[in-house]
């Protein structure tokens, strides 16, 4: 049995962040990762988050995947504004 489950949730809570989805929502909305640039050098990290990414996206670590993610995540385009 897991006891540490390696979802998109928790690993917003292995970064300190709010891990609710709406909340988690909101963070990629308003947090973006500029074309070229790795994930754990965003400048909205704190310096103990970026060296957490970095070490999760090293040799496949166990959360490799969710940061993965997380990086396509805010790297993609941002939902177009429905107002209008």
């Amino acid at each position: 049995m897991e006891l540490n489950p390696h979802d998109l949730g928790h690993l917003f809570l292995q970064l300190g962040l709010p891990a609710e989805p709406a909340e988690r929502d909101a963070f990629v909305r308003t947090h973006r990762l500029a074309a070229g640039v790795r994930l754990s050098e965003a400048p909205f990290w704190n310096a103990s988050q970026a060296e957490f990414l970095k070490k999760s996206l090293a040799d496949d670590a166990s959360w490799s995947a969710q940061a993965d993610e997380l990086a396509a995540l805010l790297s993609a385009e941002p939902p177009a504004d429905e107002e209008g």
